[in-house]
């Protein structure tokens, strides 16, 4: 087993491997994976020494958190960091064929709710799924206009200041939580819920990447001063960072415009200047940054894991390393 370099998640005392297992592919995001799939990908994440896995309702309408409960089942409460999302909640529904992007769904229906009341029914749920009573990290999950426009968004953002981060606290102070954080995939509304509250992480999906650095406008001298860690998700950009800038590549899950292309040829022509791939350089990119506590790997593919995992321990040339950290 590898041992694996922990950090520590804002002023809490939960630690996270550097390296984390995001688990939306193991709830069959975009096609299906099958059990054996799904727990030999565990177990390989597992066996390099990752011990922080962030899941999420929405992956698989709760068949992710599922899968995911089953797996850990096995395993001592205290190896492992588990983060999961409150913001949609599920309920019994009809059985789907494909929703959301996740196919063959376990059969819930879902509503938005960031209310007090929506947060601790879907806390509730996700325990039962994951099969614990407490949750390591809880992030409000697609918060914010990129999601929900500018009208929902306000609405939904109000239930949140409202009584839903209230619900938050009352957890964290009565144990079942031990951090509060956002999951999105932009940095405007974590900076307005940072003018009201307080948050001990971010998980940002794409937009602290090699390609796509929003998050420098703003964000990231926030959180210095908030002392807000961020796990940083979405570090291919949807894909073309992993890719490369190939006919049909995607950047934020949609197909790349023609300058996302062109910045990604740029980029992928400096990272082979300095000995390293587009994919090793993002990765390498998410790791070396300061303001990272961990960065995400996501795959149902155990050959794609050992292919990250590798880029992730790399030693990098004098060039190579200043290139990922420019």
């Amino acid at each position: 087993m590898t041992k694996m370099r922990k950090n520590r998640v804002g002023k809490t005392d939960v630690h996270v491997t550097e390296l984390s297992f995001g688990c939306s592919s193991i709830g069959n995001l975009g096609r299906v994976v099958d059990d054996e799939s799904v727990y030999d990908v565990l177990d390989h994440a597992w066996n390099a020494g990752i011990r922080y896995f962030d899941t999420a309702p929405h992956y698989g309408r709760g068949l992710s958190e599922q899968r995911l409960g089953k797996y850990l089942s096995g395993k001592d409460r205290d190896e492992y960091v588990i983060s999961t999302k409150v913001g949609r909640v599920l309920s019994p529904g009809p059985a789907l064929s494909e929703a959301d992007g996740f196919v063959e769904p376990l059969p819930n229906a879902v509503r938005y709710d960031y209310t007090a009341d929506g947060i601790l029914e879907s806390f509730e749920h996700s325990c039962k799924l994951l099969g614990t009573s407490h949750i390591d990290i809880i992030f409000v999950h697609d918060i914010g206009d990129y999601t929900h426009g500018a009208v929902k968004g306000a609405q939904y953002l109000d239930q949140l200041l409202g009584s839903g981060f209230k619900a938050l606290q009352d957890l964290k102070q009565a144990g079942k939580i031990a951090a509060i954080g956002l999951g999105v995939n932009e940095t405007k509304i974590c900076l307005d819920v940072m003018r009201h509250e307080r948050l001990d992480t971010i998980l940002l999906a794409g937009r602290l990447t090699l390609l796509d650095r929003e998050a420098e406008r703003g964000l990231l001298h926030a959180c210095s001063e908030h002392e807000t860690n961020l796990v940083l998700g979405g570090i291919f950009n949807s894909g073309i960072l992993a890719t490369g800038p190939k006919p049909g590549a995607w950047f934020d899950y949609a197909p790349a415009p023609d300058h996302i292309m062109e910045q990604a040829k740029s980029l992928e022509d400096e990272a082979g200047k300095v000995g390293l791939s587009l994919a090793e350089a993002a990765i390498q990119f998410g790791l070396r940054h300061p303001s990272s506590c961990s960065v995400l790997l996501g795959t149902g593919k155990v050959s794609s894991l050992e292919r990250n995992l590798k880029a992730a321990e790399l030693e990098l040339s004098e060039d190579a390393l200043a290139f990922v950290k420019s």
